[in-house]
């Protein structure tokens, strides 16, 4: 066997980056023009063997929102080895050296393969809620609203007037992932191939009194006829809608679709107000499992970006098997105004490693889940419980999207 070496990808191995991702995970991915404009060669990893590539991993460009900021983070995709080059190492020289080159202080990902990326330093940090709403047995709303103008858009119109609506929600929720316009396009894209047999997307909004658009939501239908009549599916892709009101409005309308007896939706927060809205929540079959990993890449910089939910003054012993950086005792103080975060020779109040300061990053995780297991140590009395309640976040994070 030949030495494996590991490179930048060039702008002309687009095709050839594509072909070794799908190969692994046994799809044939979409190389267009559009696809191509989106890819960062200078941000791709290719593992080669004689010049022919034979693995890759990919860090898109995007921000992310986190508890109290909005900031830049490592989207990684695109892993993959091919089959005939498993078991020699590959992925893991791919993935070592994208984490200690990003940039960014975080990395985050969907894990195709949950057992994989704990090894990295990884941790599941926001789960996904998936919906499968039986619409028959819904009853009628728990609350009847009246709702401002819903209507819909074209992919044109949407382009212009989503983006503004999902930053709102980035404002609020932790884990939502921003969007450049060329990515809204790609979102946006509706190819009849692409639809699995079900209709066109359809983009519906809701407009304010002021007849601003404060709510979208893009989902598809599927055509269902039993032998008891018409049990068509509703397939919910995105709902965005930062405003109550619209949320409510959105979700009636699609909760009451005629001759819909199911509706489907994948990526809803744990805490979803879903669940307040309606008379009989049993019909809200919900499965509740991982989504966004978060990688911390810089320790410092990561805890300095975002904010605790109340006063914190710890000293953390961090381990990072991978980043030497990142190992080493970092004392975090934090107010309602400013947050610091440094080396420092001071006793440590909590041991932990990178991967539960990942795991806990967003807010929806508490320290104290970790310590049950020792993968936390308390050094310092009554340190656990204030490192726990300043990292959680009101807010459940949620990825409303795979990338």
């Amino acid at each position: 066997m030949t030495e494996i070496e590991v490179r930048t990808a060039t702008a002309a191995e687009f095709e050839a980056v594509g072909a070794v991702f799908g190969g692994a995970m046994m799809f044939e991915p979409t190389l267009d023009d559009l696809g191509r404009q989106l890819f960062e060669p200078e941000r791709t990893l290719a593992a080669t063997e004689d010049g022919e590539i034979v693995g890759t991993t990919r860090a898109l460009t995007r921000d992310l929102s986190v508890p109290g900021a909005v900031v830049d983070a490592a989207h990684v995709t695109g892993v993959g080895v091919r089959a005939t080059h498993r078991r020699r190492g590959v992925m893991s020289r791919l993935i070592g050296q994208q984490l200690r080159e990003v940039p960014e202080a975080i990395a985050v990902l969907w894990a195709s393969e949950p057992a994989i990326y704990g090894r990295f330093g990884y941790g599941a940090a926001a789960w996904g809620t998936n919906y499968e709403v039986d619409l028959l047995r819904l009853g009628a709303p728990a609350e009847r609203i009246r709702p401002g103008a819903l209507g819909v858009l074209t992919a044109d119109e949407a382009l212009k007037e989503l983006p503004a609506v999902l930053r709102r929600v980035q404002d609020q929720r932790p884990g939502v992932s921003g969007r450049s316009e060329l990515r809204w396009k790609g979102r946006l894209q509706d190819k009849p191939d692409d639809r699995g047999g079900r209709t066109a997307r359809q983009i519906l909004v809701h407009r304010d009194e002021a007849g601003t658009i404060d709510g979208y939501a893009l989902w598809r239908g599927k055509m269902n006829w039993e032998a008891t009549g018409p049990a068509n599916e509703v397939f919910l892709e995105e709902l965005a809608a930062p405003d109550i009101t619209a949320y409510k409005a959105l979700w009636q309308h699609l909760l009451t679709m005629d001759l819909c007896a199911k509706l489907h939706y994948g990526h809803a927060a744990v805490d979803e107000p879903i669940q307040q809205l309606v008379s009989t929540p049993t019909a809200l079959d919900r499965r509740v499992s991982e989504s966004l990993w978060v990688r911390i890449t810089d320790v410092p910089r990561a805890l300095q970006q975002r904010r605790y939910a109340v006063p914190l003054d710890v000293v953390l012993d961090v381990t990072d098997e991978l980043i030497e950086a990142n190992t080493g005792r970092f004392r975090l103080t934090a107010d309602e105004s400013s947050v610091s975060c440094e080396r420092t020779d001071a006793a440590p109040d909590l041991s932990l490693s990178v991967t539960e300061l990942g795991a806990t990053y967003l807010g929806g995780r508490p320290l104290a889940e970790f310590a049950a297991t020792g993968r936390v140590v308390e050094h310092t009395p009554g340190a656990l419980a204030q490192a726990t309640a300043a990292f959680g976040w009101p807010i459940a994070p949620v990825s409303v999207e795979i990338f």
